[in-house]
């Protein structure tokens, strides 16, 4: 035996403390004194990494190294030389008898993930050890010690219990969330499908026996397009296809076959992934039954409203045109009683009589013309200034002097693309509603402005986006209820009293306004006056001059040697015409139909002007007949007649050179007009 302390060296913190331990007041003795066996195992475990001790002799006093003295805490370094069971008190308890089995057998023993409560600072605690036992045998050939070696792994266990817990949450709320869907699968009302893109039903829900009283074991297996309604085949594939190549659709509504053979209307919210679709339908029938039951209804309100507005329209027409057909009948009829007595002398008084009734019935239809927006327009660039400057002394006579007139125009007002006399008409109508709303006298203003009507404002009024200038007319007067502002536009709704107005004012103004492209607004409060704004279309480039001597009074000579033919389907109205002009002097030819006319022009016959109605029998209407007549004489003036529309006429576009077009009725001065100046023109070819 040495008497060297060579083993404890290297032995870190533990070996120094071993060293200077005064070992002889222990039952251990001096160091030197100790058996090779307990030198060589303890220098083995102090220079061990891993958590060591050497439990020597019966008593199994601890020797331990730098990594046990860390789980030692508090109870280091007094542990050291102590009997490990009063260092570990009730922990050792727990484990002693694997301890004792050793060292009575010569046989180790290993264990893992085992509890033990241990007291350290003060307090105990849940801890986890892999430790083992291995037997040291002494030189008497018996187990005189053991080395104890382990590893701490309480947090290993804390960290993996943790985990477990966690792993075990999310089982448990997958498990939750799948017997949720279960739940909904089983019990939803609404159909749920999953399927391939080609429409193979992979699995149904029962609510589909419910919706369509089919069960899984007939739709599994099929194809959803076998099911569905045959004039929905097609979109219903189209939809299909969108889901395959990635598209989404929020909504689809199609039909599907119930059992008894009725069809149901379905509304699907759809997500495709890759391979399949997943579908949930709504049972909408009842919702499409109701929206179909309304629009009927709505339909059927607005022929009501229809109907009730032709009535109106009819009832204010014949109110009116028997009124006007009176004064006229009675005046042919007391010119013929006079004639047939030789009186002569109030002839004179029933014709002007006659002629006034005939003109105000031919307003009549003008004004109706132009809320039906057929009226014969002859749109021209204008100055709206100047033509409200033109009209203002007029404007100021009509209203009378209890009424203050002012025109405000804007310095840079655009030019308009409009009929300038129908504009004045309607300004004139405009006025003289102002003045009727200030029976006590009041102010009426007039202002024109430049506008841009953009996104919800054009869309308002049903107009393209775009430029648009205005023309007003406010007053200062009683103002227009607010249940009558809808209707103040309707043909023959008026506020006046009977005898007082026909309605047909602001109508006209609508109509025009509409007709020319543009639109009217009407802003009006009861007591506190109202505002009607034109909003007309603007025009790129100069307004025509207005100054200029144009138009049909310039040429006042007929031509003589002039061939003209007249075809009107009217026989009346044809011998007027025949009769004014054979007694100018031209020579007349005439048709009653579009055949016979084309015929004449087919012919060898001299014809240099066509006057001819739009409306004809005979296979084409006038403007027809009018160009194939052209195509053989391309230096044929001509001159349409019309008493309506305007568009079988113009089309959409002006009228070519060499054409002009009158609105029936018209005045025989100013027909005889514009056949002379038409026929001026005849040496000069025109462009057609």
């Amino acid at each position: 035996m040495t008497s060297s302390l060579s083993f404890l060296d290297n032995g870190g913190h533990m070996g120094a403390l071993m060293r200077a331990h005064d070992w002889d007041r222990t039952p251990l003795g001096n160091p030197r004194t100790w058996p090779q066996s307990l030198r060589s195992s303890l220098s083995a475990c102090l220079n061990s990494p891993v958590l060591g001790a050497v439990l020597w002799g019966p008593e199994l006093y601890m020797f331990y190294n730098d990594a046990y003295a860390e789980s030692l805490a508090d109870r280091h370094p007094a542990a050291l030389g102590q009997p490990v069971a009063s260092v570990w008190g009730s922990a050792w308890h727990q484990v002693a008898p694997d301890f004792h089995r050793a060292m009575a057998t010569g046989l180790g023993f290993s264990h893992n993930y085992v509890e033990l409560l241990i007291e350290r600072h003060g307090q105990r605690e849940r801890t986890f050890w892999n430790f083992s036992g291995t037997p040291i045998v002494g030189e008497d050939g018996t187990v005189a010690g053991l080395l104890n070696q382990g590893q701490e792994i309480t947090e290993q266990v804390r960290k993996e219990r943790e985990t477990h817990h966690l792993q075990a949450n999310l089982v448990r709320a997958v498990d939750e969330r799948t017997r949720d869907r279960n739940r909904l699968w089983e019990l939803s009302a609404d159909i749920m499908l999953r399927c391939a893109f080609n429409g193979l039903i992979n699995t149904v829900n029962p609510a589909w026996q419910d919706v369509l009283g089919l069960d899984e074991r007939e739709l599994v297996g099929t194809n959803l397009i076998d099911h569905i309604h045959p004039d929905d085949v097609a979109r219903t594939a189209d939809a299909a296809r969108l889901l395959a190549q990635g598209g989404t659709l929020r909504r689809f509504d199609n039909r599907y076959r119930h059992r008894n053979g009725s069809y149901r209307w379905i509304s699907w919210s759809i997500r495709p992934d890759a391979e399949s679709i997943y579908a949930v339908g709504r049972d909408v029938t009842a919702e499409k039954e109701q929206a179909e039951a309304l629009r009927a209804a709505e339909d059927a309100l607005r022929q009501a409203q229809k109907m009730e507005a032709v009535g109106q329209l009819t009832g204010g027409l014949a109110h009116d045109f028997n009124n006007l057909l009176a004064g006229i009948q009675g005046s042919l009829d007391l010119i013929a009683q006079r004639v047939s007595q030789g009186r002569y002398g109030d002839i004179q008084r029933y014709v002007e009589v006659g002629s006034g009734a005939a003109k105000r019935a031919a307003a009549l239809t003008h004004r109706l013309l132009a809320f039906s927006r057929q009226q014969t327009l002859d749109p021209k660039p204008t100055d709206v200034n100047r033509l409200v400057r033109g009209l203002e002394e007029l404007v100021q006579r009509t209203v009378g002097p209890a009424v203050q007139v002012e025109a405000h125009g804007a310095d840079d007002l655009w030019t308009a693309l409009v009929d300038p006399s129908q504009l004045e008409n309607s300004l004139l109508n405009l006025c003289i509603n102002a003045r009727d709303a200030m029976p006590g006298g009041g102010r009426i203003r007039i202002t024109t402005a430049n506008h841009w009507l953009t996104g919800e404002a054009a869309e308002t009024d049903d107009l393209p986006a775009g430029a648009y200038l205005s023309l007003s007319v406010q007053d200062t007067g009683t103002g227009i209820a607010p249940e009558l502002i809808a209707r103040v536009f309707e043909p023959f709704f008026t506020t006046k009293p009977v005898g007082e107005g026909t309605g047909l004012g602001l109508s006209m103004v609508y109509g025009f306004a509409r007709q020319s492209g543009g639109h009217v607004r009407i802003y009006s409060e009861a007591g506190a006056g109202t505002t009607v704004c034109l909003y007309l279309p603007r025009h790129e480039g100069p307004a025509e001059d207005g100054d200029a001597a144009t138009g049909p009074a310039a040429v006042t000579q007929p031509i003589r040697n002039a061939t003209v033919l007249v075809v009107d389907d009217e026989p009346g109205v044809r011998l007027l015409i025949v009769d004014v002009l054979a007694g100018m002097g031209y020579t007349v030819l005439q048709a009653a139909d579009s055949a016979a006319g084309l015929a004449v022009l087919a012919s060898d016959a001299q014809v240099d002007l066509l006057v001819s109605d739009i409306g004809l029998p005979g296979g084409m209407n006038g403007r027809q007949m009018a160009e194939l007549g052209l195509r053989s004489r391309p230096q044929l003036r001509v001159l349409f007649l019309t008493g309506y529309d305007e568009t079988a006429v113009l089309g959409n576009g002006k009228l070519a050179d060499g054409m002009a077009v009158m609105t029936k009725p018209f005045d025989i001065d100013a027909l005889a007009a514009r056949v002379a100046e038409l026929l001026a023109a005849v040496g000069t070819p025109p462009q057609h």
